[in-house]
């Protein structure tokens, strides 16, 4: 296996890992801005107060996204094993 070639997989593995983030990072965010602007509304400095909206909201982002997140790393995981028998022969 060439230079290259791990290279190439391992920017792959890089962009799948942040194409499979994305949502439940940018759900993540948005919920705590929000929660951030309504402490700043009602001067509540409660920090656990950011905790339980973000856990229910991951957990219902993973029970939405979460077959797209295994169809899509079953197919580079799948792509990967294909490249490397690839490689080898």
């Amino acid at each position: 296996m060439d230079q290259g070639a791990i290279m190439g997989m391992t920017r792959d593995a890089m962009m799948t890992v942040l194409y499979l983030s994305m949502p439940l990072l940018g759900i993540s965010l948005i919920v705590g801005l929000a929660i951030s602007i309504f402490q700043a509304t009602t001067s509540i400095q409660e920090q656990t107060l950011t905790f339980i909206p973000k856990l229910i909201t991951i957990l219902l982002s993973l029970a939405i996204f979460g077959t797209w997140m295994g169809k899509v790393i079953t197919e580079f995981t799948l792509g990967l094993y294909d490249q490397v028998l690839q490689i080898v022969k």
